[in-house]
């Protein structure tokens, strides 16, 4: 399939968004929507600026939209329907080496959580050979650094397995757990309920990729220019909430029990592995060299033609700074 399939119809994306996430705001914010790919542990930052007030006190009626992956985020940003997205950096890099202008300005999960989970017939990546395993996306996302794993366990796509577009961790897991796919990569906390239904930890993404960039913010780099103090708000919403999260970590795993729908004990499991192994940076920040490892990967398929870029072709680090200096240092 052609990777043009980043860019889903506009017919049916917009409308959704428009309708999802239509305006009822009091005279004094600013109506701002922000989409992500997921409601999970990964992104409950979003979810923390949002329900504890940090966007508000921006004055930001900030209205979280949910998207099914990668593609409709990015299709969403270049539609206008977003001003800020959760978007993998892989497809960032495709879209801006084919001319679009969107541009990452923070970091939400700065390394890689994910478990290959294999049913109960499947202990091993050899396994795996000829099975059906499911992904969030065929192109992007959590399936982009899924086929660089298996690639290294000497799997080879689509020559050694199937791939199927099954949705979300949520998704993922019930798939697996119906029988519908061999394997699926879960992430951090779901892999521990999934090890505790019996299902096989077949790998970590992280052995194979331990320095890696999952998600950022994106925006589109003519409209953050265009209303940079409006975005910078934003910043600072967010640096706020991971503040909030790495300081308050009773009252943070309670909202991330409750907001999150998580048994408590994976909550703070969940919780503890995202701040020691900084996946959340305490300040917003991008993990730059996470970057570079995808440009490495995006140069070594041909993707990119001549020298490999800068990861600032694709980072915009300028809003965070400023907000960082409107917050005062710490």
């Amino acid at each position: 399939m052609k990777r043009c399939q980043l860019m889903v119809s506009l017919s049916i994306i917009v409308p959704l968004l428009v309708l999802s996430s239509f305006p009822c705001f009091s005279q004094d914010k600013v109506r701002f929507p922000v989409g992500a790919s997921s409601k999970t542990l990964g992104y409950s930052p979003l979810w923390v600026a949002s329900k504890q007030g940090f966007f508000d006190q921006q004055g930001l009626d900030a209205q979280l939209v949910l998207l099914r992956g990668t593609p409709p985020a990015v299709q969403a940003l270049v539609a206008g329907s977003l001003y800020v997205a959760g978007a993998s950096p892989d497809a960032v890099i495709e879209v801006t080496e084919r001319g679009l202008d969107l541009v990452m300005v923070e970091g939400v999960i700065n390394g890689l959580t994910h478990a290959i989970m294999g049913g109960k017939n499947y202990k091993n990546y050899e396994a795996l050979r000829g099975a059906t395993i499911g992904g969030q996306s065929l192109t992007s996302g959590i399936t982009f650094p899924l086929k660089q794993v298996l690639k290294s366990k000497g799997l080879e796509y689509p020559r050694d397995y199937k791939l199927v577009n099954v949705g979300g961790t949520a998704d993922l897991f019930a798939a697996l757990s119906s029988g519908q796919i061999a394997a699926a990569p879960l992430a951090i906390p779901l892999n521990f309920a999934a090890e505790e239904a019996g299902f096989n930890v077949i790998g970590w993404y992280r052995d194979v990729l331990p320095n890696y960039q999952l998600t950022a913010l994106t925006v589109r780099r003519s409209w953050a220019e265009a209303n940079r103090p409006l975005l910078i708000r934003f910043v600072k919403g967010m640096v706020l909430a991971m503040r909030w999260l790495y300081e308050n970590k009773e009252p943070a795993v309670e909202f991330l029990t409750k907001e999150m729908k998580l048994k408590p004990a994976h909550a703070r499991r969940g919780w503890e592995y995202y701040t020691e192994n900084r996946i959340w940076h305490p300040d917003t920040d991008i993990n730059v060299e996470g970057v570079k490892t995808l440009i490495q990967i995006y140069g070594e398929q041909g993707q990119i033609k001549g020298t490999l870029p800068a990861p600032a072709k694709y980072i915009d680090q300028s809003y965070l700074r400023e907000a960082l200096k409107e917050l005062g240092s710490r």
